[in-house]
């Protein structure tokens, strides 16, 4: 009687997956069922920063939207409107829904966006794979996404009723677009609203789609002029004299701010601003990102190449709110399922989950005296770098990544797989 060797670990999850892929379209209802429930009982149900835009954005026809707070504010911590008048001029169409409607279309829409980035994110990894084994692909990216929903920038995107996830997906479908004009004007668009998209004309370089980049500027130039068009008197006290008021926009040193001026605020004690610490963090950060792209680009990695520009700029923000921080989603999407080396995958999952899945902002905004205060205890402000420390790890291995995969698997997203995410 011959005794069967135990399973090995692959098998072991291979086995899960299967389980876990069977069960997905429960998992994800589940899911679903579970941050609703968690949102309506929780702070989610106050959706602040939902709150201004539905409020303020119609003072951009009356010329003072630069001039009020939102009615709803924490009483420490008046909430202005801090996009560009185009910004405020995209969110009209939502302030003439009753407040509840409003709450609940940003919800549905953010859900929807989510889901969609699994899908392209999946897609641009699984390259043939996705039409070979495709019911296999589609329960996966409805197990991702219920997993995914208790990601905790998307849960605070979600709490604050926050546009990260709606933006998030225009310009990943701008970036891995075929045609020009789209891809730049979904970034110039994208930009318009909020700048830090605008960060995304470095991968258009970089791939030296340059028409895309001219794209680009040609619509956030519209944009602008749309807000000058609209009122010119208060588009030029944005463009001249806000733009760089960082500490309008919020708390520099506040856990919140995930950036790498927020970080080195809460270390040093004081607002770095752009003196030579920020500088120099700069400096290295580029010079990391400039080889991980380098390497994405070379390898056809389109994906990685999208999130390496992407948590540049996040770095390189003046503020980076937590919730701004949903790019970690696709990520997690990339280090599961692209054949990166073992170590790699284990050192960057193990170290980003708990961070990304455990509450370690909520964790330092119980133990800090107020929003404002900037210096912190030291475990504190170690705690403080958990975002951009990860970010800069990642950047730093993903050119020795990257290069592996290329050695053993030409590309993960050729240019017919860009096709397939826009359907062309």
């Amino acid at each position: 009687m011959s005794v069967e060797p135990p399973p090995s670990a692959a098998r072991v999850l291979v086995k899960a997956e299967r389980w876990l892929s069977a069960a997905a379209p429960v998992l994800l209802l589940a899911s679903i069922v579970g941050r609703g429930w968690t949102i309506v009982t929780g702070f989610g149900n106050e959706t602040i920063d939902l709150y201004v835009y539905w409020a303020l954005a119609p003072h951009v026809l009356s010329g003072d939207l630069y001039d009020v707070t939102s009615p709803n504010s924490p009483p420490d911590f008046p909430l202005p409107f801090t996009y560009p008048p185009f910004g405020a001029l995209v969110f009209l169409p939502m302030t003439w829904l009753p407040w509840v409607v409003a709450q609940w279309v940003l919800r549905l829409l953010s859900g929807l966006c989510l889901y969609w980035m699994v899908r392209v994110a999946l897609r641009l990894v699984a390259g043939e794979g996705w039409t070979t084994d495709a019911a296999t692909w589609r329960r996966r990216a409805l197990l991702w996404t219920a997993v995914l929903l208790w990601l905790q920038p998307v849960v605070h995107t979600f709490d604050f009723g926050q546009v990260n996830l709606l933006l998030a997906a225009v310009v990943l479908g701008a970036m891995t677009a075929r045609d020009s004009r789209l891809a730049g004007a979904g970034i110039g668009l994208a930009a318009g609203v909020k700048l830090v998209p605008a960060i995304s004309g470095l991968y258009f370089l970089a791939t030296r789609r340059f028409a895309a980049a001219l794209w680009s500027v040609a619509a956030f130039a519209a944009s602008v002029g749309l807000g000058f068009l609209v009122d010119p008197a208060q588009a030029r006290h944005y463009w001249f004299e806000l733009l760089g008021a960082a500490d309008r926009v919020g708390p520099i040193g506040t856990a919140h701010n995930q950036s790498l001026r927020g970080a080195l605020s809460r270390t040093l004690g004081y607002d770095v601003e752009m003196t030579w610490p920020w500088v120099l963090a700069v400096v290295v950060s580029a010079v990391l990102a400039g080889f991980a792209l380098r390497a994405a680009v070379r390898a056809g990695d389109v994906l990685i190449g999208v999130l390496v520009v992407q948590v540049l700029g996040l770095l390189l923000s003046p503020i980076s709110w937590d919730h701004h921080w949903v790019w970690i989603a696709p990520l997690l999407i990339w280090l599961v399922h692209t054949k990166v080396a073992p170590w790699a995958r284990v050192v960057l999952l193990v170290l980003w989950c708990p961070v990304m899945f455990w509450d370690v902002i909520a964790f330092q905004l119980d133990r800090q005296p107020t929003i404002w205060t900037i210096p912190r205890p030291g475990y504190l402000s170690a705690i403080g770098w958990a975002y951009p420390a990860l970010a800069l790890l990642t950047l730093a291995v993903i050119p020795f990544v990257v290069k592996a995969v290329a050695r053993r698997e030409p590309t993960n997203a050729a240019p017919a797989d860009q096709a397939e995410v826009t359907g062309k």
